[in-house]
Parts: C-alpha cells; structure tokens; sequence
C-alpha cells in the first residue's frame, strides 16, 4: 500500500519575524545589548535583516556580507563571477553584531561570516538569528534566535524566495 505523500503547512514569514523580533529585543535587553548592528548574509540573510530592522528600528541601516572569500569550498568551487564586496556601513569593533541569515542547515556558511566579519574588527558580541533551522550541523554553530525548525528529508532543501513577497520553497535534489 502506497502512503501519499505529506504536506507540509505553508509556512507565514510576516508571522514568524514578528516572532523573530520580539525574541530578538527581548533577548538583547536582557543582555544589555540594545545598541546593536544588524548584519544579513546575501542575499537571503539581508532580505531577513532588513524585514527586522523594520520592526525594531535600530539608528544603523543593515550591513550586508559577502563571504565568498572565505567558504571552505573556495578551492573547489571558484569565485561566483559576480562576487561584490561585503557593505558595512558601520565599524563592527566592540559592537553588539546580530548576524541574520535565512536556512541554517551545516554551520559551514556562518563559519565563514564570522571570519568576513572578524575582517573589518572584534565585535563585542555576535549573536545568530535564522528564518529556518533545518539541522544537519557540521560544526558546533547554533542560533540564538529561530523563526522555524524544518525536518527535511534525504535530498530535500529548503529555498528563501524574495524578497517581495518572502516565500520558502522546498526543492528535490536531482
């Protein structure tokens, strides 16, 4: 007997980062951390900082960072012809970082913007917030804030579509 196949409920981004938002203030004033800067991981990381930054309303605009220089598979796979450079229009030394990316699935690519940010100065504190935690974790990295958890199956991913209207896809492998 053949089981159909599951489905899985659509997932509310505007609900999930009001979510998100809230967890975030209250996290960073229980931790005296209200002066802080937002730094989204392109491109799906910075469409999720920025939706952020709409609701708690920082003074500093989203940073935004490229880590192609610094992926583990850079050897491999080459340079993306269209690498443009990180945008930090602020000093991140002895900052309170919020580091946003959008699929948290092995910790390879925060990895890597830890050392893009570590880049351009110490930061005071660097806290992760993602849109999907879909475990898998290569390496020791978790998020201090999640908007969801995704149990996926062998072969599947899970995509940010964006950034008008924010949307997550799940993909098969070929």
């Amino acid at each position: 007997m053949k089981t159909a196949p599951r489905k899985r409920a659509a997932v509310d981004i505007p609900v999930l980062l009001d979510g998100m938002a809230d967890r975030l203030d209250a996290c960073l004033r229980a931790l005296d951390r209200e002066e802080f800067v937002l730094i989204g991981i392109r491109t799906g990381g910075v469409w999720i900082a920025e939706e952020l930054h709409k609701r708690l309303k920082p003074p500093e605009p989203v940073g935004g960072l490229n880590i192609a220089y610094h992926r583990d598979d850079f050897a491999r796979k080459g340079l993306h012809p269209t690498v443009e450079p990180s945008d930090l229009p602020f000093d991140v030394e002895n900052r309170h970082v919020v580091l946003v990316d959008d699929i948290l699935y092995t910790g390879r690519t925060v990895r890597a913007a830890l050392n893009e940010i570590f880049d351009y100065g110490r930061p005071a504190s660097v806290a992760l917030v993602v849109l999907v935690d879909r475990g898998g974790r290569e390496l020791p990295i978790e998020a201090n804030i999640v908007g969801t958890v995704m149990t996926l199956a062998p072969g599947e991913h899970v995509k940010l579509t964006g950034p008008e209207p924010l949307a997550l896809k799940l993909q098969k492998s070929e």
